[in-house]
């Protein structure tokens, strides 16, 4: 069997768990103004690597100077600098547990770079046989391909997957191609789920 695992909201807590508070109060903004600006200054695009933390500051900045002046601007990488991710290790032991029992587990993540960088120091990927992170296959989650792109290079159906994330619309389209997702609430509610 393959398990895919969502890192932030499941394995460690997520960016806007760890530093969200003063990561706003630095921008001077509520947390629907930054989706907003973060928008227009194509957070997609930097969740499948088609841009850099820089250029996406820079595009944040731009944004921001066009529509509200009086707002501070970002002169380094917030992401980085407030994400202070803890592990929930409930969830290290499952992943660890269903490896003994040789089956395959993988981490499908939408991440950025920064984030990347600093799970990759933590370690935070080394409980995975592999991880696959949207900005480096460049596809991101709740898109179809980003299972599929799992799948194939797996090479497992999606009757024989099981997946697991905090965000309903990324289960949901988990669901729709066949895999048996569920929504992380805590892992000893996921190992009552899937039989463990």
């Amino acid at each position: 069997m393959l398990y895919i695992f969502d890192m932030g909201g499941v394995v460690t807590t997520t960016f806007f768990h760890s530093g969200k508070n003063r990561f706003f109060e630095k921008l001077g903004v509520t947390a629907k103004e930054f989706d907003d600006f973060a928008k227009k200054a194509d957070l997609h695009s930097l969740d499948i690597g088609q841009i850099s933390v820089k250029q996406f500051w820079n595009n944040y900045n731009d944004v921001v100077a066009a529509e509200r002046p009086e707002l501070p601007r970002a002169e380094q990488d917030l992401f980085r600098l407030y994400f202070h991710p803890k592990l929930n290790e409930g969830t290290v032991e499952l992943i660890k547990e269903l490896r003994q029992k040789n089956h395959r587990v993988v981490c499908g993540t939408n991440t950025i770079d920064c984030h990347w960088e600093n799970h990759m120091e933590r370690g935070d990927y080394s409980y995975f046989d592999q991880t696959y992170a949207s900005n480096k296959i460049g596809v991101a989650k709740p898109d179809p391909q980003f299972w599929k792109t799992i799948l194939m290079a797996e090479g497992f159906d999606s009757s024989q997957t099981f997946f697991t994330d905090d965000r309903l619309d990324n289960v949901e389209a988990a669901v729709s191609l066949g895999i048996n997702a569920v929504q992380f609430t805590t892992a000893e509610a996921v190992r009552k789920v899937w039989g463990i």
